[in-house]
């Protein structure tokens, strides 16, 4: 059950997590992973290797008590958590050492060895001391240039009494594809399976197995696990449609789980490849993705803009988050700044841009909606490259978390639509899902 973190950024964390996962998974051991943070795409490629979905791990979009309850809820017989950024880095509440303390979890350090020797040792004490209640169980030397470096490394951290507990080779790292927002999903990537297997060698390879395995192994702490209170199932059971294809999947597990434990009823579809929703649809969600990489597939596939524009007139509940709202817009204009006209039900033209908008946001609400009501508190995030023109009549006004943060008009409304850059975790915030489905049991099909 233990944390895979990184002393920085870019450090080759995911590529530890992924070759330890992928290992473990041809060992045919049942391994639940989870992610610290707001991320997407990492999870992907946990749920691609391990058959089960990762869960995502965030105190700051839900509750400290909230990532009790999801990590002992969905524990196999083995768990293994990837941190974010680097130990220390991030949010107070959400950083990866802060996840590890609140789980009690041991702390596998990936440290990056390219160009440094004997002052490895200094860098991997100064990790373990620099809060004690972090349990550093062992470390992951990574991008090791020779055999000659790494007895120089072994020697210099000898005396700290810290278990290697794995060794990757500079030229054994695998490198997988990025590109504006962090890697490609897993679902873009061409011979997959072959990327997974050279994972799965590496792992079988590059780790002392006998002593990783039993910091792997789940048991939990706690007697009693923390419950989570859920609305009571609607006993109409709405159909709701949910757009699921390459321009569209972030998605947080959780929150379809709490949608179809509150009694409604998912049904996936492809805006890109189909020309109509869903049959008896009774709401629509649009999640987070990349409309921008699949504009042109987007708008050239003009009956299902079309059916959506007409059910939406007929008062369809429409729930769109980032690449959703992108997506409901006028248009899109990508990087080369080609413009493709999208459903339209927002007036509004979604640009993209080098900037990257990237943090926790507090939002206020402003406006009564089908969704929410004035004056009340969403805690998102937002991520995304693209922009748009600040409403004139803001769905709420948001607020990152530094002490010079400003608030920003964000969000939009029409009806029964919502259209927000803010991805939000329902976990802490149980009636978004609760008040959209209650519209959607009253839409007459």
């Amino acid at each position: 059950m233990a944390m895979i973190a990184g002393e920085r950024s870019g450090v080759g964390k995911t590529t530890v997590t992924l070759a330890l996962l992928a290992s473990m998974a041809r060992r045919g051991l049942q391994v639940q992973s989870y992610k610290v943070g707001p991320d997407y795409i990492d999870p992907m490629f946990h749920g691609r290797i391990t058959g089960r979905p990762c869960r995502n791990l965030d105190p700051v979009l839900t509750s400290p008590s909230y990532v009790q309850w999801c990590y002992h809820g969905h524990a196999g017989a083995y768990t293994l958590t990837e941190g974010v950024m680097g130990l220390f880095d991030g949010a107070d509440l959400g950083s990866t050492a802060q996840v590890a303390k609140l789980l009690d979890l041991p702390v596998i350090l990936v440290l990056n060895c390219a160009s440094i020797s004997h002052s490895i040792a200094a860098i991997a004490a100064g990790y373990r001391n620099y809060d004690p209640q972090v349990k550093i169980a062992g470390i992951v030397l990574n991008r090791v240039g020779s055999d000659r470096h790494l007895e120089i490394l072994t020697q210099a951290l000898e005396p700290l009494n810290l278990p290697i507990l794995g060794v990757l080779r500079r030229a054994a790292e695998i490198t997988l594809p990025d590109r504006h927002l962090g890697l490609v999903p897993a679902a873009e990537i061409n011979q997959l399976s072959q990327v997974l297997d050279q994972l799965a060698d590496l792992g079988d390879r590059a780790f002392d197995w006998p002593k990783i395995l039993p910091l792997l192994n789940y048991k939990s702490a706690y007697k009693s696990q923390p419950s989570l209170a859920l609305p009571a199932p609607s006993s109409s059971a709405p159909r709701i449609a949910i757009a699921q294809d390459l321009a569209f999947n972030f998605y947080y597990q959780d929150n379809l789980d709490l949608i179809t434990q509150m009694g409604a009823e998912l049904i996936p579809f492809s805006p890109l490849a189909d020309q109509a929703l869903p049959p008896h649809t009774q709401g629509l969600i649009l999640g987070g993705g990349f409309p921008e990489v699949f504009a042109a597939q987007l708008s050239d596939n003009l009956p299902m803009r079309q059916a959506l524009c007409q059910a939406i007139a007929q008062g369809l509940p429409v729930y769109g988050e980032c690449g959703g709202l992108m997506y409901l817009c006028r248009a899109i204009a990508n990087f080369e700044q080609q413009i493709f006209p999208m459903v339209g039900i927002f007036a509004d033209l979604a640009t993209m841009t080098s900037r990257l908008t990237l943090g926790y946001r507090r939002a206020q609400v402003q406006q009564d909606t089908y969704l929410l009501r004035q004056g009340e508190t969403l805690v998102g995030h937002e991520f995304h490259r693209s922009e748009i023109a600040p409403p004139t009549h803001p769905l709420f006004f948001s607020q990152g978390y530094g002490a010079k943060a400003v608030p920003q008009p964000e969000g939009f409304s029409d009806r029964y639509v919502h259209g927000s850059y803010l991805h939000l975790h329902f976990g802490n915030q149980l009636f978004v899902p609760q008040r959209f489905l209650q519209a959607c049991a009253q839409k007459q099909v």
